[in-house]
């Protein structure tokens, strides 16, 4: 599985990669015969979706978000500013209109053409896994 996290950003969390190489390691990685990718970055999962046969979107209220970060607590052991600066944004999910909002997330999914699921709540995205661990 590749977290998108590792391809934008160049170091820990501070540089971003230059987003042509970033594309360019997106579709290597899809270029793949089986792969997972997971994240955010909306502008790198269009690269892959051209590739994709499934897209799964994992779309949790606002409330089970926050939970799950609290509980992971700041990634790569930002400093508590960067971190309450990092759940500011995530929090504005709904509200922002790029490739990183709700609105960008609902656009790639309703475009993909492949089999797609839309799992909004942890008990979906529970009895998915039973499912897929069956079969």
């Amino acid at each position: 599985m590749t977290d998108l996290d590792r391809v934008h950003w160049q170091d820990e969390v501070t540089v971003k990669r230059d987003e042509q190489v970033a594309a360019a390691m997106v579709a290597e990685l899809a270029a793949q015969p089986r792969w997972i990718i997971e994240g955010v970055y909306g502008w790198l999962v269009a690269v892959a979706l051209r590739n994709a046969t499934t897209l799964i979107w994992l779309d949790m209220p606002w409330k089970v978000c926050l939970a799950g970060l609290n509980e992971r607590g700041p990634w790569k052991g930002a400093a508590t500013a960067a971190h309450e600066a990092f759940l500011d944004w995530a929090k504005a999910y709904r509200e922002r209109t790029n490739s990183t909002s709700f609105a960008g997330h609902q656009s790639l999914f309703d475009g993909f053409a492949g089999a797609k699921l839309r799992l909004v709540t942890r008990d979906e995205v529970a009895d998915f896994l039973t499912k897929s661990a069956k079969s």
